[in-house]
């Protein structure tokens, strides 16, 4: 194909696709709402972006150009429709993303949470093994500083995203299951059908399937099985775990042909652990070495947003994850309080989608109680319009804390600034990450 074309190109996923196209020679453009830090970097490596709804900017050989979107994108989109009208070859992403795993050996991780941590670990563990692997992944990996590996080798590791029903797209070798909570329910109406997609997911699966211990899906599938957990028995799991002085964790990583002793992952929280051992797993299944495994769980530098130290003293510590579901949330609170006990918590939540606040209000506001300061955003719409009656108010009634404050994203700041910070963590999937900077500055500050 000469020319691919995005719709939506500044998205985690699309960007990864397009940096694939472009390294394969093909003409890369498109289209996306705002400028981002993301945006500006696929523009210095070569890719035209926009930031208007321009039809008249996309290609116009039809017969060689493939347009690719994600399902974020309105349908009524004026570039979309475009596309559509005229009979250009149209895909969404996960479509695209099948379409280049197809012809290699595909190890996929999956999951309503962890796989992005999960899935950029065991690209790591076959970066590091010498390897190699083509990856796509959700976020950007701190040790090579992008969310695309390339490889001659024909194996290639994908996030395997249960939005939209994204992953059936996939028909991995070998695939892992990290949790099947209920989430997108905007998309799924209930956890039945997110049950029913990662059932879907798991029956397309070849060779090995590893699912972490207490997901409650019955699965049918050819592929052969394995179970994993943090600390409970399975055939792959942790034991004599420690914890040094700066939260990093130490264990012995048990596997159906052995041990590995002396394990660590090279980033702190115990949620971290789990995450390990499920790359880990898939990483062993493939055929990587058991030495291999455990020197690249070591030198795992980690996600940006996910656990993401910004700054760590004894008078302040920041973190900022990514975490836009309650689980999520309870799994940041409790590997913060493990690392820093007895130390005050401050939390920056901004919750992701109308429809998530709607049907999680609950669920969220029992795992922000666990803080002992919260300032609570508005809500991120994304790709939603507002439903009556939904905001962070419906959170912020039932938290049981009394330190409780809605700020808007143009007061945070000042907010900040009037506050004695021990430790503090920023939430959320919306654009709270661009207060990330600004927040370390004033923090720096903060503490001389």
């Amino acid at each position: 194909m000469k020319n691919v074309y995005f719709i939506g190109i500044g998205g985690i996923g699309m960007s990864a696709i397009a940096r694939y196209f472009k390294h394969a020679g093909c003409n890369v453009s498109g289209y996306d709402r705002t400028p981002t830090k993301l945006t500006a970097a696929l523009e210095a490596e070569g890719i035209r972006i926009h930031y208007e709804e321009r039809p008249d900017l996309i290609p116009t050989e039809i017969d060689e150009t493939l347009v690719i979107y994600t399902p974020a994108i309105p349908a009524q989109m004026k570039e979309l429709v475009m596309v559509f009208e005229k009979g250009y070859r149209v895909v969404k992403r996960s479509r695209a993303l099948g379409e280049i795993a197809s012809s290699q050996k595909c190890l996929a991780i999956s999951g309503t949470h962890g796989k992005t941590t999960t899935s950029t670990l065991l690209a790591h563990i076959l970066n590091h093994s010498g390897e190699g692997c083509n990856a796509f992944l959700g976020g950007i990996s701190k040790n090579y500083h992008t969310n695309l590996l390339l490889s001659k080798n024909p194996v290639l590791v994908a996030e395997a995203d249960e939005f939209d029903r994204s992953f059936l797209q996939l028909f991995p070798d070998i695939a892992a299951i990290t949790s099947c909570d209920a989430d997108h329910l905007d998309i799924y109406s209930d956890h039945d059908h997110v049950k029913g997609a990662f059932r879907e997911f798991a029956s397309q699966v070849k060779g090995a399937l590893v699912v972490r211990k207490g997901v409650d899906v019955e699965f049918e599938t050819k592929a052969r099985i394995y179970t994993y957990s943090y600390d409970e028995q399975a055939d792959f799991y942790a034991s004599e775990i420690k914890v040094d002085e700066c939260g990093y964790f130490h264990f012995t990583l048990h596997y159906p042909m052995g041990e590995i002793k002396d394990c660590t992952v090279g980033i702190p929280g115990w949620i971290n652990v789990e995450n390990g051992i499920a790359a880990a797993a898939v990483a062993l299944l493939h055929g990587t070495s058991p030495q291999m495994v455990k020197s690249a769980l070591a030198t795992f530098s980690g996600v940006e947003r996910r656990f993401d130290i910004h700054l760590n003293t004894h008078k302040c510590s920041y973190i900022d994850d990514y975490a836009h579901h309650p689980k999520e949330i309870s799994a940041a609170i409790s590997s913060i309080r493990n690392i820093f006990p007895g130390r005050r918590l401050c939390a920056i939540f901004q919750p992701h989608l109308f429809t998530r606040t709607r049907d999680f209000y609950r669920e969220f506001a029992e795992s922000l109680s666990a803080l002992d300061e919260l300032i609570l955003l508005p809500i991120y719409p994304a790709r939603e319009l507002p439903i009556e009656g939904v905001s962070s108010e419906m959170i912020l009634e039932l938290v049981t804390i009394p330190d409780k404050k809605i700020v808007s994203k143009e007061e945070l700041m000042k907010e900040l600034e009037s506050r004695d910070i021990d430790i503090l963590i920023t939430l959320g999937a919306g654009d709270i990450n661009t207060f990330i900077e600004p927040i370390t500055e004033l923090l720096n500050k903060k503490i001389g």
